[in-house]
């Protein structure tokens, strides 16, 4: 494959085990790859994106990063902490929805004091013309990552996860992922293809995209920009949004409890919990035979949950 330069952010690989309690629970052999214990923040899966992203955006020359994302996004947080990092500045331009209020990642963004700004929009076409305006407004030119990090570059990122869980030698039957912007959901299927045959994957959807269209697209491009001759994968996609994106569900704060309470580790409601959920609903319905081994990527997230107004739920 054609080798793409990367820059070294993450605590690389990320511990992989078996959950004895849910796979008691589950009847079946339940696995976890920590991708939250990355080392940068609270973790997540934006980490192996932004190796890719970042590398690039300095090796072009630019110093000022944006991203978007809505008020609680984990995407923008990380992006901000791994771009200061390495020396880059970073403004965040995100969606005025969700919890604006300095609870969950906001503190995290105040805490690095990055700049945070808002738009009343629902398009991010006009996000991305008023990162445009902003960097002409600055004399600046601006490095812009679209929402999740999920482009070519971005896809390569769990390209390399599966690659990991191919050096371990363990063999997996089946292969849970959340699905949000595409890209993980993308770079685990064809790593999949590339790394783990017969390893079966299933990508939660946390938002009711046409994923169906973005994930094989980010497929196709990111085989060519590794100039793998390879067929696409279909991709299977599940529907867990339940009441919308990052509305937490009753089935996903089950699957957070559950988590929380047999093995003592966070998901939280937007992504990881939404997508363990659709892994608990397939074992649920004897998807899984008892000896299968079954991995769920645990994307991070957990900053999101603790903006959450329990008191209500």
């Amino acid at each position: 494959m054609n080798h793409i330069e990367k820059q070294a952010l993450g605590l690389f690989p990320t511990p992989m085990y078996r959950l004895p309690n849910i796979s008691r629970e589950l009847g079946t052999n339940v696995w976890i790859k920590r991708d939250d214990l990355c080392g940068v923040a609270l973790g997540g899966n934006k980490v192996r994106k932004l190796e890719y992203l970042l590398h690039d955006a300095k090796s072009k020359g630019y110093d000022l990063v944006m991203t978007t994302g809505q008020a609680q996004s984990n995407h923008a947080m990380l992006t901000a902490a791994c771009a200061l990092r390495i020396g880059l500045d970073c403004i965040l331009l995100l969606k005025e929805r969700g919890i604006t209020a300095r609870k969950g990642n906001q503190i995290l963004n105040h805490l690095m004091g990055v700049e945070v700004r808002y738009m009343d929009t629902d398009s991010f076409e006009d996000i991305y013309e008023e990162m445009d305006r902003i960097g002409e407004e600055l004399g600046r030119k601006v490095y812009k990552i679209p929402c999740g990090g999920s482009n070519t570059l971005g896809t390569l990122g769990y390209i390399d996860c599966m690659k990991e869980v191919a050096d371990s030698g363990i063999q997996f039957d089946h292969l849970v992922c959340a699905c949000g912007s595409g890209g993980t959901a993308a770079g685990c299927t064809l790593g999949a293809k590339l790394y783990l045959p017969g390893t079966k994957v299933m990508c939660s959807m946390v938002d009711d995209e046409p994923f169906d269209v973005v994930v094989p697209r980010l497929m196709q491009e990111a085989a060519d920009l590794l100039e793998v001759s390879t067929e696409i994968p279909v991709p299977e996609l599940l529907p867990m949004w339940g009441p919308g994106y990052s509305i937490p569900s009753s089935e996903g704060n089950e699957a957070v409890s559950m988590m929380m309470k047999l093995e003592g580790i966070v998901l939280d409601t937007c992504y990881t919990g939404k997508a363990f959920a659709g892994l608990v609903r397939r074992a649920r319905e004897g998807f899984y035979q008892p000896d299968d081994n079954v991995l769920f990527i645990h994307t991070g997230g957990a900053g999101g949950l603790f903006a959450q107004d329990w008191e209500t739920e």
